[in-house]
C-alpha cells in the first residue's frame, strides 16, 4: 500500500498536482504580501494630494507591463512590489479622505467586504470545481480593450453615466479574470506565480474601486 502511494506521488499526475499546489500556495502568499504592502503605502499617502489620473493610468500600465517582462527573473518580485506599492500610494489620498467621515468609512468597509466575498467565492469555486475557464480569454481581451478606451473617454469627458457603466464593466471583467487565472493555475496552465499574482491583484483592485465607486454614487457621496 505504501509502495503504491509512493508510486502515485512520483507519477506524472502526482508531480503535476504537487506543482499546481506549489504555484497556488506561492500565488496566494505573494498576493497577501502585496495587498499588505499596498495598504501600507496607502497609509503613507493618506494625507497627500491625489495623483493626476493620467499619471496613475500611465504608471499602472507601465509598471504592470514591466512586472510581466521581469516575471521570470528575481527582479520580478521587486517589480510586483513596485507596482502594488504604486497603486496603494495612488489610492491613499482617496481612502484618507473617505475615512475621515463615518459615512465614508462605512462605504470603504462595505467595498472591502464585498470585494473579499466576491474574490473568495470565485476563487473557491474555481479551485474546488477545477473547471477550465479558458473560454473566457476572448471576453477578457476584448473587454480589457473596450474598458481601457472607456477609461480614456471618461478622463477626457465628464460623463457620470459612463463612469458608472465602467464600474459595472470592471466588476464583470475582474470576476472573469479571477475565474480564468485561478482556473489556469489549478489546471496547470499557469506556472509563474508572479504573473498569477499581478493578475489577481489587479482584479481585486478593480473589484474594490468599482464597488466603492458604485456605493458612493448610490449613496450620493460621489
Amino acid at each position: 500500500m505504501q509502495d503504491r502511494t509512493v508510486a502515485q506521488a512520483h507519477s506524472p499526475a502526482g508531480i503535476e498536482a504537487v506543482g499546481t499546489n506549489k504555484v497556488l500556495k506561492n500565488t496566494y502568499l505573494l498576493l497577501a504580501m502585496t495587498l499588505a504592502f499596498s495598504a501600507f503605502t496607502a497609509f503613507l499617502s493618506r494625507g497627500m494630494a491625489p495623483i493626476n489620473p493620467w499619471v496613475f493610468l500611465g504608471g499602472f500600465i507601465g509598471l504592470s507591463f514591466l512586472t510581466q517582462m521581469l516575471a521570470n527573473s528575481a527582479w520580478g518580485l521587486l517589480a510586483v512590489f513596485g507596482f502594488t506599492g504604486f497603486v496603494g500610494f495612488a489610492i491613499g489620498p482617496l481612502m484618507g479622505a473617505l475615512m475621515q467621515s463615518s459615512v465614508g468609512a462605512e462605504l470603504v468597509m462595505q467595498a472591502l467586504g464585498g470585494t473579499a466575498a466576491i474574490f473568495l467565492g470565485l476563487s473557491a469555486y474555481a479551485v474546488t470545481t477545477k473547471k477550465d475557464f479558458s473560454f473566457l480569454s476572448g471576453f477578457i481581451v476584448a473587454g480589457g480593450i473596450i474598458l481601457m478606451l472607456g477609461v480614456v473617454a471618461a478622463l477626457v469627458f465628464e460623463m457620470p453615466t459612463l463612469r458608472l457603466a465602467l464600474s459595472a464593466g470592471f466588476m464583470l471583467f475582474a470576476s472573469a479574470a479571477i475565474l480564468f487565472q485561478t482556473g489556469q493555475i489549478v489546471n496547470g496552465g499557469e506556472r509563474n506565480y508572479i504573473l498569477a499574482t499581478i493578475t489577481l491583484y489587479a482584479s481585486i483592485y478593480n473589484l474594490f474601486m468599482s464597488l466603492l465607486h458604485l456605493l458612493m454614487a448610490f449613496s450620493g457621496d460621489d
